[in-house]
């Protein structure tokens, strides 16, 4: 559902791109069109980053982490200790014996069947 409200939000965005870079009055003012990027500038710098094949993905990277070890049922992921740099919080089941994934950042978490509290 996420990605469908993503797709339609590009779609939205994309739109009022095109709107204001016909327009004629923030075409004669550069300074407007500042923090809005072109469809083919965004679309060329995605194809040159996906080259590189020197540098790992993002979820070449995520999966080099190893699942984080959690003692109860479920797993509380925000991403990163600093809210700034986190995600919001996402309660994932563990139920599984399979690691759980977060739907945020990648991150994956397994419970410790080893912790046996008395």
């Amino acid at each position: 559902m996420a990605a469908c409200g993503r797709k339609a939000g590009y779609a939205i965005a994309l739109n009022l791109m095109k709107t204001l870079t016909r327009s004629s009055n923030f075409a004669s003012n550069s300074r407007s069109l500042s923090g809005v990027v072109s469809s083919e500038i965004l679309t060329s710098h995605t194809a040159k980053w996906m080259q590189d094949t020197s540098k790992k993905s993002p979820m070449e990277l995520i999966n080099e982490v190893p699942p984080v070890k959690v003692e109860g049922r479920i797993a509380a992921c925000e991403g990163d200790s600093d809210p700034a740099l986190g995600h919001p919080i996402e309660f994932i089941c563990l139920d599984l014996d399979k690691p759980a994934v977060c739907k945020y950042c990648g991150l994956r978490y397994v419970q410790d069947h080893g912790h046996h509290s008395h």
